[in-house]
């Protein structure tokens, strides 16, 4: 069995333990769907959307000193979406209902993301030992880039910015 066949199959166990999910997504940090199982969203769209919010959390833990990114969860009016990391290069991202135990979410979405990871791991292995790949042809599952744990801030290289002096409007001269 592929791993994209493998991890779609986590989905649909993940979706049959949680009836409340609304859709499953599996993509790479940079928004490559990897698999999905999901009805009423454009996938690519979602999984494009996960790496921009990805980018800013990223960002956001690394400005409050916080650490690596392991989750990000938005509440909306409708129910919530939840994006998990699943190893170095990719993410999980689940659709629920407004119903949906936030708890239970939690513990399932961790659950699966970590047998992702793991079926991620295990195809890079396979890879690595199948002398017939054609070189220059990168697989979405084992060639996307590392998820950064703590990205270089942009501050982190001195550069300053120029600021107004309060109440003047005015930009100092140095």
């Amino acid at each position: 069995m592929s791993a994209e066949a493998e991890i779609l199959d986590e989905l649909h166990r993940l979706r049959s333990r949680m009836p409340q999910l609304t859709g499953a997504l599996a993509a790479s940090a940079d928004g490559l769907v990897l698999a999905q199982d999901s009805r009423g969203v454009e996938p690519e769209g979602v999984a494009a959307l996960t790496a921009a919010a990805l980018g800013i959390a990223l960002r956001l833990t690394d400005a409050t000193g916080q650490g690596g990114f392991r989750e990000l969860l938005v509440r909306s009016d409708r129910g919530y979406v939840a994006t998990y990391a699943a190893g170095p290069s990719a993410v999980l991202t689940l659709l629920a209902e407004g119903r949906v135990n936030v708890g239970r979410l939690h513990l399932e979405g961790r659950r699966s993301s970590s047998r992702i990871s793991e079926l991620l791991q295990a195809t890079g292995r396979a890879t690595a030992q199948q002398p017939d790949r054609p070189r220059g042809q990168p697989s979405a599952l084992t060639d996307a880039p590392p998820l950064p744990i703590r990205p270089t801030s942009p501050r982190a290289g001195g550069s300053r910015s120029r600021s107004r002096h309060r109440g003047t409007g005015e930009t100092p001269t140095t």
